[in-house]
């Protein structure tokens, strides 16, 4: 039955459509034909065998058809696909519909020809059945065609390499740079022994054998007989009986020369002769050279002429001196035996080590040492003492007394230095400051009244750029917040509060521009802010104090709401462990109200 379609007429309501019964008998209809002719045996939902159409069954997730030998046919509707998942089928065209490789994963026979046009890839190998033949190999015994695409096949590469083989000729020479050579083809290489060698050949291999009764080998044990050894070199040999070499007789443990002739023993170059045992000498010995001896012992009286050198030291005529550079020419009695000089004594450069004991006035060039005075001998000669490098000088006793002014560059007291009534302590330089200064973090104390007699003077320091505030550089001055031009943000960073009652005094100097930043700020979150700042704002006498929170950490002065114009103050004192007190003395430009510079910004 051909789908019947209701109709709806012209316009809602106006009676030209079907009547509701017509209607409803029109989707009866077109739901018999869906579902069947309303035999529940035949209905889609509860047919086993359903039919899509008079041949077209659907059953248990198969599509067949009930002519025998009947084809199937899925048809797209002008250029569509035929998509089943992510395999698409156009026409005789196999692809995927994501552009990814399809997989065939069972064994795949193609009975027609398949024709590859792009590359052929194989994971383990690809077998051609015996006798197939493949396209572009070619059988061509000469090689002639010379391509690039054509494989050859067995056959005409061994034809063609037996063809090249045949037609060379193997090249060869010998010791004496002759050359020759034979044809690979018809002609054989020998290689023939000579005196006391002989060759033969097993398998691939050429074997060349000695005979050790003919030529010497450096292994094995042999006799000589009658050889003439010119320059040679001998190791660890053993010799029995007596050797001549040339005019020296070798025999036992004596070596003896021909008769009346001299036994020279020359070693060569910068080469010693060396006697490591016990030398017994019962003639005369002569020595025209340096005679270099360790532990010499001698009986009676010895008489050298010329020099006598002994270990580093050289004795000639009248002088002892030592013969390496710059090295110490020492004079040692044994023990607590003394050196006694008889006759006066000139000394040059002297060095002594150990303890001189000097009696009566010792005079050292323009210095003088008698009894318990050091003195010069020149007229208004002075005295110096310098220490080398970082070394210093130490005056020991319980006082030292200075009747006249001291003049020093650094002295070190080592317990106190004490003056006499009325003694001052006086820069010698005019208009030069006196300086007291401790060493790290240590402090100057007075444990009596002090009392100026002069002004005090406050240090200065003015922070241009962001920096960390120090207790040895920056407790007790005056701080000045001075960036050159008032343009950048200056971040000041406090030490660690711990109760040292250090103050730290911020005077604005240079009032930030736009909106740039002064700003003071604890170390860490654990340290905090305690007090208020007031402020007087310039529109009219109102003065507002802002205090601190419990978590203040950091003071903002922005030249606007926050304060910061010059000669602004803010104070900060050091009075417990992560504990700073805080007051301060600010102004806001007509034109803006107050607001609270105290921020958690660390925290």
């Amino acid at each position: 039955m051909a789908r019947q379609t209701i109709n709806i007429g012209t316009n809602a309501n106006d009676g030209t459509g079907d009547p509701l019964r017509t209607a409803f008998d029109k989707i009866n209809d077109n739901f018999a034909e869906l579902y069947g002719d309303g035999d529940a045996s035949t209905i889609l939902e509860q047919d086993t065998a359903p039919k899509l159409s008079a041949n077209l069954d659907v059953n248990n997730f198969q599509i067949t058809t009930d002519v025998t030998n009947g084809d199937v046919s899925i048809q797209p509707n002008g250029t569509g696909n035929v998509s089943v998942a992510a395999i698409q089928f156009k026409g005789t065209t196999l692809s995927s519909t994501d552009s990814t490789i399809i997989n065939v994963n069972e064994g795949l026979v193609v009975d027609g020809t398949a024709a590859v046009s792009g590359a052929l890839s194989s994971a383990t190998s690809l077998a051609l059945a015996t006798g197939a033949t493949v396209t572009g190999i070619a059988d061509e015994d000469d090689m002639t065609s010379n391509s690039a695409t054509l494989l050859a096949t067995q056959q005409s590469i061994k034809a063609y390499v037996d063809t090249q083989i045949t037609a060379e000729d193997l090249d060869f020479s010998a010791d004496d740079s002759t050359v020759l050579s034979i044809d690979l083809d018809s002609e054989v290489l020998h290689f023939a022994g000579g005196n006391g060698i002989s060759t033969s050949v097993s398998n691939n291999t050429v074997t060349h054998a000695i005979d050790t009764g003919t030529v010497v080998t450096l292994t094995d044990s042999q006799t000589l007989t009658n050889k003439v050894l010119t320059s040679p070199t001998i190791n660890a040999a053993t010799m029995t009986g007596n050797v001549t070499v040339d005019n020296l007789i070798f025999n036992d443990t004596d070596i003896t020369t021909a008769s009346n002739g001299n036994l020279t023993l020359n070693p060569g170059g910068t080469g010693t002769i060396e006697l490591h045992a016990a030398t017994n000498i019962t003639g005369n010995v002569d020595v025209t050279g340096t005679l270099t001896t360790d532990d010499i012992t001698t009986a009676g009286t010895q008489t050298i002429t010329g020099t006598l050198i002994v270990d580093g030291v050289t004795i000639k005529d009248n002088k002892i001196t030592t013969n390496a550079s710059n090295t110490v020419l020492e004079i040692a009695a044994n023990s607590s035996g003394t050196i006694d000089v008889q006759n006066a004594m000139t000394t040059i450069g002297q060095t002594v080590t150990g303890t001189v004991t000097v009696t009566g006035q010792h005079n050292i060039d323009n210095l003088r040492m008698d009894g318990n005075t050091i003195s010069s001998t020149n007229s208004n000669g002075g005295i110096t003492i310098t220490p080398d490098g970082t070394g210093n000088i130490t005056l020991g006793g319980n006082y030292v007394a200075v009747t006249n002014e001291l003049s020093a560059t650094d002295v070190a007291v080592g317990s106190e230095l004490l003056l006499a009534s009325g003694a001052k302590i006086v820069q010698i330089t005019t208009n030069e400051d006196l300086v007291l200064q401790t060493n790290g973090t240590g402090a100057v104390t007075t444990s009596a009244q002090l009392t100026l007699t002069g002004s005090f003077k406050k240090a200065i320091h003015t922070f241009t750029a962001t920096d960390s505030v120090t207790e040895t550089e920056h407790a007790g001055r005056t701080l000045l917040l001075g960036e050159v031009g008032g343009n950048a943000n200056v971040v000041l960073t406090m030490p660690d509060a711990t109760g040292s009652g250090n103050i730290y005094e911020f005077i604005v100097s240079v009032a930030m521009g736009g909106s740039t930043t002064y700003k003071i700020q604890a170390p860490d979150a654990n340290n905090t802010f305690s007090g208020m700042i007031q402020y007087l704002d310039e529109d009219g006498t109102a003065v507002t104090a802002f205090p601190t929170v419990a978590a203040s950490d950091t003071i903002t002065l922005n030249s606007g709401t926050q304060g910061g114009l010059v000669g602004d103050t803010v104070t900060l004192i050091d009075i417990a462990a992560d504990k700073y007190a805080v007051k301060g003395q600010m102004r806001v430009s007509a034109g803006a109200n107050p607001a609270t510079p105290f921020s958690a910004d660390v925290s």
